[in-house]
């Protein structure tokens, strides 16, 4: 289908354009929710990606571990996607949302936005291992200050932090288990703190601890639980919210364990 396809109606949309449009729907939503996206932005970007392409009558209906989206009319298609796998990468989401954009403005037909679509879903797009550390320990170190910890604890939590950082990536890469790796990384930079207190490099364990721990906690699950849950979208806004539930008592029980042995 050439480019400009918002003005054709789904009388002039033959089953393997519908196809097509569907694949493209479904994997632009499905890139989103991977990614970090809210449910209401998935649901959102899929019936105006379908509109723009002549199908008005479009339903789609996400959660966290599935997207179904169906056309109505005489080229009827009705898919499913299963999600297993979830991380945080908003340049993907950016980058969807621009192609929905192209899409929306008639620069772009399906082939050629579904082609994109998989260029996208296939690269990595992701900063180095090296460069997530070093950033989980100086956010570290800044979250020390926030909660008005002292200069002193400064380069402690910023090993500490770093370290655990590291730990989570390398445990998480060997156990994709997230929950599991959490309460791991958290045990270590409990021990970590602990050590660094009673070796005499740090002062303040509670704000070692905590802002150390920060890279880990699950802001991006808080927020877009609350947001789905006041989008009206129960069922995405509970497990979201359950997920970040899960990711505090790991963290939590972690650390838990470290000060009740020391």
């Amino acid at each position: 289908m050439p480019a400009g396809t918002s003005a054709h109606t789904l009388a002039d949309i033959t089953p393997e354009q519908a196809h097509v449009i569907t694949q493209t729907c479904l994997l632009a939503g499905k890139i989103i929710l991977q990614n970090g996206g809210e449910t209401y932005r998935v649901e959102d970007t899929m019936v105006r990606i379908a509109a723009a392409y002549g199908i008005e009558q479009s339903h789609s209906f996400v959660t966290p571990t599935g997207l179904i989206f169906a056309i109505d009319g005489a080229s009827h298609v009705t898919r499913l996607i299963r999600i297993s796998e979830r991380n945080t990468n908003l340049s993907k989401v950016a980058m969807v949302n621009d192609i929905s954009r192209r899409i929306s403005g008639g620069d772009l037909g399906p082939n050629e936005a579904y082609t994109l679509l998989k260029e996208i879903d296939a690269a990595k797009h992701e900063y180095h291992p090296g460069l997530k550390v070093l950033a989980a320990a100086v956010a570290s170190g800044c979250f020390l200050i926030m909660f008005r910890g002292e200069w002193h604890d400064f380069f402690p939590v910023f090993v500490t932090g770093g370290s655990g950082f590291l730990f989570f990536l390398f445990i998480h890469r060997i156990v994709p288990i997230k929950f599991f790796a959490e309460f791991l990384t958290a045990l270590i930079i409990g021990s970590l703190a602990v050590g660094a207190v009673k070796l005499g490099f740090g002062h303040d364990l509670d704000k070692i601890i905590i802002g150390s721990v920060m890279p880990l906690v699950p802001g991006l699950h808080i927020t877009n639980a609350v947001r789905d849950l006041m989008a009206g979208h129960l069922v995405s806004g509970l497990s979201k919210g359950a997920e970040a539930f899960l990711t505090a008592f790991a963290i939590g029980s972690g650390i838990a364990a470290i000060l009740s042995i020391f």
